[in-house]
């Protein structure tokens, strides 16, 4: 794993904290890498025999597979070692977080109200307090985090950008690098691949989280304006000291990307890292709608997605987080036409594509991948 890029917000773990963390980040990887091949093992030579001996034919859809599936052994010791090391992770940064919680909290303060004094120069950061947060982040705990991204622990919390920041290294296996932005990078080089010319003047990234994708636009486009939004607090909180912190102008705002108060035609470029799986059925349609109010005419929607698979067997795959580690509603871009999604907020049909983008990882980033599939929704106002 490379090591994480330090900033006066990020929790420094002791040596038995540490300790902790490089079991899991190992366990994990041993996981990845030598038992999550034996699951298509398991499928193919006992799991598939057997339905298409009871049923006469092969699964039909993912579904079937699950049902398949659920009784293997095999499949069942992977899918509880599994489980729990997203358990494990969370717990070995907890000790941390929870332990440098009130330093974290002072920092974040000091960050934000040098930024506010600055006279314009930093970030800003606006909270709502009458915010509702959706069902689909209130629900269950998303990715097992205790109390989920949005839930505060103390006035002025920043313990869930904290433990969400740490995490992502150990889920990611460092792949995502030291920073933590490598979909905010991966999602910036498509555009750069097909509009090498475009410099937007504002930008908007949503469902932002700790920003940690938003950084690579500003880095990107020093020029343009950067707002985000999220409706987490805590995440926001730690996400506007972070940036403050690493020197980038960041304008974050609690917000539901459902319906925001910005000025219609107001950005020249929306984007969202690995968003859209978060939020459910319903509210998709609402939060494209919106990205199509807010662009102005000729600016561009990017969201970045998850494939989930093009088989029975692989969308099963993709989707175990769906059962097992709390991604209720994403089973429900599974299938999901995103052109047609577009399309029906009322975008232009020759203006809309959902894109494959491949993420080519470096040497240091390859564990038993060298390669990665995303799927892109772009389109254009």
């Amino acid at each position: 794993m490379s090591q994480p890029l330090p900033h006066p917000m990020y929790p420094t773990a002791n040596h038995d904290e540490q300790a902790r963390q490089d079991f899991v980040a190992a366990f994990r990887a041993h996981l990845a890498s030598q038992l999550v091949p034996g699951n298509r093992v398991a499928y193919e030579r006992r799991a598939l025999p057997r339905f298409v001996r009871e049923h006469g034919r092969e699964p039909a859809d993912f579904h079937e597979v699950r049902a398949a599936m659920r009784g293997d052994s095999y499949y069942q010791f992977w899918s509880a070692l599994q489980r729990r090391s997203q358990e494990l992770m969370w717990e070995s940064v907890i000790d941390t977080a929870e332990r440098e919680l009130p330093q974290l909290i002072d920092t974040a303060q000091t960050l934000a109200q040098r930024a506010a004094q600055s006279g314009g120069a930093g970030g800003s950061l606006r909270l709502d307090p009458t915010l509702v947060v959706p069902r689909y982040h209130t629900a269950v705990d998303i990715h097992l985090q205790p109390g989920g991204y949005h839930t505060d622990f103390a006035p002025d919390d920043v313990a869930a950008g904290a433990i969400y920041d740490m995490g992502l290294g150990i889920y990611l296996q460092g792949a995502a690098g030291p920073a933590n932005e490598a979909m905010g990078l991966l999602l910036l080089s498509f555009l750069r691949e097909r509009l090498p010319e475009f410099r937007p003047t504002r930008i908007l990234d949503m469902g932002c989280g700790i920003g940690n994708s938003t950084l690579p636009w500003v880095t990107a486009f020093p020029e343009a304006e950067v707002h985000a939004i999220d409706v987490a607090a805590p995440l926001l909180r730690y996400g506007h000291a972070r940036a403050e912190a690493l020197g980038a102008r960041v304008h974050f705002s609690q917000q539901n990307a459902e319906r925001t108060d910005f000025e219609a035609g107001s950005f020249d470029l929306v984007v969202s890292h690995i968003m859209m799986h978060e939020t459910s059925r319903s509210a998709l349609p609402r939060i494209i709608a919106e990205c199509r109010r807010l662009l102005r005419p000729g600016g561009r929607m990017l969201h970045l997605e998850i494939p989930r698979g093009s088989t029975p067997f692989q969308q099963f795959m993709y989707n175990w987080e769906v059962w097992n580690n709390n991604e209720t509603f994403a089973v429900n871009m599974t299938g999901l036409d995103l052109a047609a999604l577009a399309v029906d907020a009322g975008f232009d049909p020759t203006q809309v594509e959902a894109a494959d983008h491949v993420q080519r990882r470096s040497r240091e980033q390859r564990l038993y991948a060298d390669e990665t599939l995303w799927k892109v929704l772009f389109a254009r106002r």
